[in-house]
């Protein structure tokens, strides 16, 4: 099967019914970890490219050198900051981000990110977006997790399993995957997050690259000729 063809095939998204599938299945998730707004925020930085457990070392390094404020983050020496985050790996690129997230919610916000729940989602997503290194899965994951707003996160996970079902095509962009969500279902930022969540452990557990269908909970819904490819590997 072309890769092209399968955009063409697509068939409806069961959003409602795969999540309830997934909650009876696997239960709340208590994701995502993150003792403050501002950590979660340097978390969906820190995750970019890298396992979760990795991030979770680089994060108790800046704890541990009392650096999680935007404004020890903004005025450490990137190299004394890349040196903290090298569990999470590309230290100098990430460290370079997040500095420019520091600079961004101290100029924004006097350095509490709590301000600026006060601003509109679409604001807030804007000037995210025009952060150096945030695209739009972290900016995303920040929004939903660290200020509560309703937008449903995409990542590589959320693409495969899509694809891998037809509810999505091979070539959509993130705008247009996150739509196939939150046009099914009400926008609550409680149901978006279990929902990313529970898709995240179901790529872990079941949709990996070398899928595992034969006990997976949405086995009902794979067509008969899945997708040669799936997404990211």
């Amino acid at each position: 099967m072309r890769l092209g063809s399968i955009s063409q095939k697509l068939r409806p998204f069961p959003a409602r019914e795969v999540f309830e599938v997934l909650y009876r299945t696997l239960g709340p998730q208590h994701w995502w970890p993150g003792r403050t707004p501002l950590e979660v925020m340097v978390g969906a930085v820190l995750t970019q490219n890298t396992a979760w457990s990795n991030v979770e070392r680089a994060l108790a390094n800046l704890r541990r050198a009392r650096a999680m404020s935007a404004r020890r983050l903004a005025a450490l020496p990137p190299e004394t900051l890349a040196s903290l985050i090298r569990p999470a790996g590309y230290p100098r690129v990430k460290a370079r981000r997040l500095q420019a997230l520091a600079r961004w919610i101290l100029n924004r916000a006097d350095g509490r990110p709590v301000r600026l729940r006060s601003w509109t989602t679409e604001r807030l997503r804007e000037e995210l977006l025009a952060v150096h290194g945030i695209g739009p899965e972290t900016a995303d994951s920040i929004l939903l997790y660290a200020l509560g707003r309703p937008v449903f996160v995409v990542d590589a996970y959320t693409r495969r399993f899509m694809i891998r079902h037809r509810w999505t095509g091979c070539h959509e962009s993130y705008e247009q995957v996150a739509r196939r969500f939150t046009a099914a279902l009400r926008r609550d930022t409680g149901l978006f997050n279990e929902y990313h969540a529970l898709v995240v452990a179901l790529g872990k557990r079941w949709c990996r690259s070398t899928p595992r269908c034969g006990d997976c909970p949405l086995r009902r819904w794979l067509p008969r000729r899945p997708a040669v490819r799936a997404g990211p590997q």
